[in-house]
C-alpha cells in the first residue's frame, strides 16, 4: 500500500508556546492567533467569511507518536487508555482537529479566536464548519 503524502498549507501563529499553557480543547479557549496560509494555497480560502466558524486540521510536529495508552488530560485519576478513545495529540499519526471562529481575513492571514494548538504548527487542511 502506498503511504499517503501530506501537503502543509500553513502556519498557526499565536501566544501558546508550550503544552502546558494550552488549554485542553479548543471549546474551551478563547486565545486568539493567526493562520498564515502559505500564498499558492490562498485561493482555497475563497468564501470563507468574518464570523464563519472553519475546521482546522494540525499536524502536531512535537507530538510523540510511539505511545498507545495515555491517561486523558493527564489525569491517573481516568485510569489508562488507549488514544484512539482520547482526544490525545499522542497518537501515531498527530493531526488535531479544531474548530476555529474566523474574526477576520487579511490576504492569507485569518484571525481566529479558540486556539488549543502551539505556536508554529503545521497547517494540513481547512474546511467550513457544517451548517447546523
Amino acid at each position: 500500500m502506498e503511504a499517503p503524502g501530506l501537503l502543509i498549507i500553513g502556519v498557526l501563529h499565536g501566544d501558546i508556546k508550550s503544552r502546558a499553557d494550552a488549554p485542553k480543547n479548543f471549546d474551551e479557549s478563547e486565545r486568539v492567533g493567526t493562520l498564515e496560509i502559505f500564498p499558492e494555497y490562498q485561493e482555497g480560502l475563497d468564501g470563507i467569511a468574518a464570523g464563519q466558524t472553519i475546521v482546522v486540521l494540525f499536524w502536531l510536529h512535537k507530538s510523540v507518536r510511539d505511545v498507545l495508552k495515555v491517561y486523558p488530560r493527564g489525569d491517573k485519576t481516568n485510569g489508562l487508555r488507549g488514544v484512539f478513545s482520547t482526544r490525545s495529540p499522542i497518537r501515531p499519526n498527530p493531526i488535531a482537529i479544531s474548530e476555529l471562529k474566523v474574526l477576520a481575513i487579511h490576504g492569507n492571514h485569518l484571525e481566529v479566536s479558540g486556539l488549543d494548538i502551539l505556536d508554529g504548527t503545521p497547517i494540513i487542511d481547512i474546511k467550513k464548519q457544517l451548517d447546523r
